[in-house]
């Protein structure tokens, strides 16, 4: 790759047109999202959420930034524990995914003290010192400048803030990795197919999944964007990451 192209799964594509390849996407599939994380990991997802939620350590009244909200499981999460007097903003970049995880909260009666915004993790348009807690959930490895968006979270955060992020990373074990990449690259495709008529965006997943950096990579990219104590939880064998940096 150069500065002027980067990586769409494992195409090689210019750097300005990866933000709205994605986007395309997640307008294929924004329909049957839900349904489709729940039968890609038989439902572990909601595990692997609730563990990210714990280790942000989010209190009563704090205000979070759910950054690549989506269909907003994470912004539930949140909003019960930062209670009546705290403040959690629902956001994505994509104005489909944004709108229906509006309608699914509204629907559940979730409304008091959640907003949404349909913004950009690279460039974030919130004062500095802001927030107590940022979380992006499986929304980085579509980030086309990760480093960018990850020094834009820093400076959002209040000195004490925690950077939370939860991502499919590298799995360990060579015969776990041989099973992985069978169910990645056979098995989601076809559900893809069968379930939301889509082969491509979920071949994409599994393949935005590869080249995303490992947790190590991650690790020290957030120490570059200015985060310290920086540590990763791996979760079902490092199929999932949950890394973690405070602001100072």
């Amino acid at each position: 790759m150069t500065d002027q192209t980067t990586h769409f799964g494992f195409r090689e594509v210019p750097t300005d047109e990866k933000a709205k390849l994605v986007r395309s996407v997640f307008d294929s599939v924004a329909g049957k999202y839900d349904l489709m994380n729940d039968l890609m990991s038989l439902g572990i997802h909601r595990l692997w959420k609730r563990i990210a939620v714990q280790l942000s350590y989010v209190r009563h009244g704090e205000k979070v930034l759910d950054l690549a909200g989506g269909t907003g499981d994470m912004t539930v999460l949140f909003r019960e524990r930062v209670g009546d007097k705290g403040w959690v903003v629902l956001s994505d970049i994509n104005a489909e995914m944004l709108s229906r995880g509006r309608d699914r909260l509204i629907d559940q009666g979730v409304v008091e003290g959640i907003d949404y915004a349909q913004i950009d993790a690279e460039k974030l348009p919130f004062p500095d010192n802001f927030f107590d807690c940022v979380c992006v959930a499986f929304g980085l490895r579509n980030v086309t400048h990760k480093g960018d968006a990850l020094k834009s979270m820093h400076r959002a955060l209040k000195p004490g803030g925690r950077v939370i992020i939860l991502e499919f990373s590298e799995a360990q074990g060579a015969l776990f990795k041989r099973a992985y990449d069978l169910y990645s690259f056979k098995l989601l495709p076809l559900m893809g197919q069968l379930i939301a008529n889509d082969a491509d965006s979920y071949r994409y997943l599994a393949e935005s999944i590869r080249m995303h950096p490992n947790q190590e990579k991650l690790k020290t990219m957030m120490a570059d964007a200015g985060f310290e104590r920086c540590d990763y939880f791996n979760l079902t064998q490092g199929v999932v990451a949950i890394h973690r940096g405070y602001k100072v």
